[in-house]
């Protein structure tokens, strides 16, 4: 007869480990909703860009939209992973890991706003609960006066 396993939950979990693997897996890293909406928002102003491209070739950071020409990189950050000061609750199970996850990806994401403006570029970061037309309008005006033309403001 096979030894019975003695892995139990955290207490006040609800899912297996199995199960929390799925659910994190299950998690997008690209492609979310808020951003494909300031996409297609800032793709019908006239613009173009990169998805999901490193702003510099050894940096191993990804932003959500890059316009190389210009050097405007542009990053939607999830409420929860990024640390958000009106959104983020800390877990209650495994607060403590979670927490620290947390602030490690604050930190990274400070680093990467570092590193890119001191190679010459503007980082536009947006919660992904702002609303997506006033994010789309600041990363076309950004683009546009970087480019050195007028914006011109939507009726």
């Amino acid at each position: 007869m096979p030894e019975e396993s003695t892995w139990e939950p955290p207490e006040g979990s609800w899912a297996s480990s199995a199960a929390r693997r799925r659910n994190m897996q299950a998690i997008r890293s690209r492609d979310t909703k808020p951003e494909r909406v300031i996409r297609r928002l800032v793709h019908a102003k006239g613009l173009r860009y990169r998805v999901a491209a490193r702003p510099l070739p050894d940096l191993r950071r990804t932003a959500d939209l890059v316009f190389r020409p210009t050097k405007v990189a542009v990053f939607i950050d999830g409420c929860y992973w990024h640390g958000c000061p009106e959104h983020y609750v800390s877990p209650k199970t495994n607060p403590g890991y979670w927490s620290e996850k947390v602030a490690r990806n604050i930190a990274r994401d400070r680093n990467t706003d570092h590193q890119l403006t001191e190679a010459g570029w503007l980082v536009l970061r947006f919660w992904e609960h702002e609303q997506s037309d006033v994010c789309a309008a600041t990363i076309a005006a950004a683009v546009l006066e970087r480019r050195g033309q007028p914006h011109v403001p939507e009726d």
